[in-house]
């Protein structure tokens, strides 16, 4: 969830980190039964007891959150952990997201956070520190990203719903990935940005006709899993100086809806993709259909943050519709 959506190649390290936008109060449903802060406090703490622990001796915010506070917490049991908080997050949000986490790491092929615990309000991280990137930082990025994508089955979808952003992301399993594409990802979210008026009746129409054309535009391509929201920020660099993935919406999809993702906002280094095409079958002609990919993207924003996405979104949908 990020600022400006531009197409670039021009990568530095300094272009890739792309300041967030505020979290949008309307993003999250408002339930007035939900736990305040003193009360989530109290029970993190029970929890961190429980587990053995101890208590938080130090709490230090960390920035890069749009949808939830995150801290670093020093624990009087020796060592640190990262927590993700929410008060108002919907019940399975943290679950879900622990399930993504639990997916990539049981993959093997990049580094991801251990999930410690997680609940409706909050999810509990190994803490990977902080370092500068290594020499070989975007080539291992692509590598492991290029194994990830390695395996594949023929169903698409994932074990349960999960959210994009503050966005649901129905995961309902299909076998035709054109389908899962056009049903869950473009038209959810173009139907759900039309009942707010935050597109028109043409706009609306011409993504409808693309979500019927998906067969001629995108080849077939068996299902493999995904980070789900692959850009600069969901990429940690490790205090030894290694990729982890982070904050994943998972689930399993078209490798290229990946890779689009990681063009959206600046790219990633070219040795990232000279790794990553190094190492996979990648069709030359993805980075064509990434515009298209990346529409599910755009109206995702478009609903999370208000207007400042239209003018991407009607430019890259005329392009396909």
């Amino acid at each position: 969830m990020v600022g400006p959506a531009l197409y670039r190649s021009d990568y530095t390290p300094e272009s890739s980190k792309v300041t967030r936008k505020a979290k949008n109060p309307a993003a999250l449903s408002r339930d007035a039964n939900r736990r305040t802060l003193p009360a989530m406090s109290q029970l993190l703490d029970s929890c961190l007891d429980a587990l053995g622990l101890g208590s938080v001796l130090q709490r230090e915010a960390l920035g890069g959150g749009c949808i939830s506070d995150v801290a670093r917490l020093t624990l009087s049991g020796g060592g640190s952990l990262i927590l993700k908080q929410n008060p108002q997050a919907p019940a399975d949000m943290f679950p879900a997201e622990a399930a993504g986490l639990a997916a990539l790491r049981d993959a093997g092929t990049l580094r991801v956070p251990r999930v410690v615990h997680a609940q409706a309000d909050y999810i509990l991280l190994e803490d990977l520190g902080r370092g500068a990137p290594a020499t070989d930082y975007w080539d291992r990025l692509g590598e492991g990203l290029a194994q990830l994508h390695g395996e594949s089955r023929s169903q698409f979808g994932f074990g349960c719903n999960n959210y994009c952003g503050a966005t649901p992301q129905d995961n309902s399993p299909l076998l035709d990935g054109h389908e899962f594409f056009a049903r869950f990802r473009l038209l959810a979210l173009a139907r759900e940005a039309r009942q707010r008026e935050l597109i028109g009746e043409g706009l609306y129409a011409r993504l409808q006709s693309i979500a019927r054309r998906l067969p001629e535009l995108v080849p077939k391509q068996r299902a493999v899993l995904l980070h789900g929201d692959l850009w600069s920020g969901n990429v940690h660099c490790c205090s030894d100086g290694l990729p982890a993935l982070i904050d994943p919406a998972s689930y399993w999809g078209w490798a290229e809806a990946d890779l689009a993702m990681t063009l959206l906002f600046g790219g990633f280094a070219p040795s990232f993709y000279e790794a990553y095409e190094g190492n996979s079958g990648l069709d030359p002609g993805w980075q064509e259909r990434a515009p298209l990919y990346n529409l599910y993207h755009l109206l995702n924003h478009l609903l999370l943050f208000g207007g400042s996405y239209l003018a991407q979104l009607e430019q890259d949908a005329a392009r396909f519709g």
